[in-house]
């Protein structure tokens, strides 16, 4: 892991011994948006027009967060569009990096064996973390964004004059009830499980798990009559939801010891996480071998001797 200051690499862990043992996400600081016409989006400035070939995407296929900006990518047919690079599952001591393991993809911009150079190549002052996805524009050599819930949002939008599949996964008559879904789950699910798994007190590990599932129950009994989160299709929601599900019983059930129950233990939970697998452009996104070995060979605190266990045995058939 790792932060930047001032533009200086500095290696080491997450540290909580200042925030009373409770893991806090910092903020994404590069917030531009790429639209149809070039024009300035919700946040950050004007002038980054949707083109083929001109943006390309960062992602880590562990990550989460990245997960999301790669499942809207496929869904929208944005493939030809926005180019990707694949960074290595590991997260040590100099953060993500492009080292040799399966998938992994160079970087096309300045060659860099790390991700944090990048950062300081578009901001040499950066100070903050390196984090991913990261949206970055080839042509003007700077990064547009790198907060994943902007960039899915950029993508169901920006690119449907360019050919772009059709769909709508953030539509305006649904808006206000998937920013109330997302308002439930990124707190408590999404980064729930983080901050499950990186409290170093056992009272906020204790509170933080408790409200992980609290919220999984609510879910259940939601989905008991439902097959998406908000309408008859899915949307945003889903996609938020679902990528921290189809990693909880891989990784956060036992490493981040969210373990009071697993999702398969969850009749309508289970179901709806094999559902969208399988949905067209999904399952594609997923790697279960990038998943495993970011988690369990990255956070030497909570698995000191590394070893990447074989299980769980999922049948996530339909």
């Amino acid at each position: 892991m790792g932060i930047l200051i001032d533009g200086k690499w500095h290696a080491g862990e997450i540290d909580t011994k200042k925030t009373g043992g409770r893991f806090i996400k910092k903020d994404s600081q590069f917030r531009n948006w790429i639209t149809k016409d070039g024009s300035a989006g919700p946040t950050g400035s004007s002038g980054f027009k949707a083109q083929a070939g001109r943006y390309h995407l960062y992602v880590s296929l562990a990550c989460p967060w990245a997960n999301r900006t790669l499942i809207v990518r496929t869904l929208k047919g944005l493939e030809e569009l926005v180019s990707i690079s694949i960074v290595s599952p590991y997260l040590l001591d100099n953060g993500w990096s492009f080292d040799s393991f399966k998938k992994v993809t160079a970087d096309p911009v300045i060659g860099a064996k790390y991700l944090y150079p990048l950062y300081t190549h578009v901001d040499p002052h950066y100070s903050g973390s390196v984090t991913v996805p990261v949206l970055y524009d080839l042509v003007e050599d700077k990064i547009i964004n790198n907060e994943s819930s902007e960039i899915i949002r950029i993508f169901n939008t920006a690119f449907d004059d360019l050919g772009a599949k059709p769909g709508n996964y953030y539509p305006e008559e649904l808006q206000k009830e998937i920013d109330e879904m997302n308002d439930l789950i990124y707190p408590n699910v999404n980064l729930g499980v983080y901050k499950a798994g990186f409290a170093t007190s056992q009272t906020v590990y204790e509170r933080e798990v408790k409200r992980i599932f609290t919220v999984l129950d609510q879910l259940e009994e939601h989905l008991a009559d439902h097959d998406y989160l908000v309408g008859d299709r899915l949307t945003e929601a889903d996609i938020h939801l679902f990528t921290t599900l189809i990693r909880f019983d891989s990784v956060y059930y036992g490493h981040f010891k969210c373990n009071i129950k697993q999702i398969v233990n969850y009749p309508n939970l289970w179901r709806y996480t094999r559902k969208i697998y399988h949905l067209p452009a999904i399952k594609e996104t997923i790697d279960f071998e990038h998943i495993k070995h970011h988690y369990y060979g990255s956070h030497k605190k909570i698995n000191p001797n590394g070893i990447i266990p074989l299980g769980p045995d999922l049948d996530l058939s339909l």
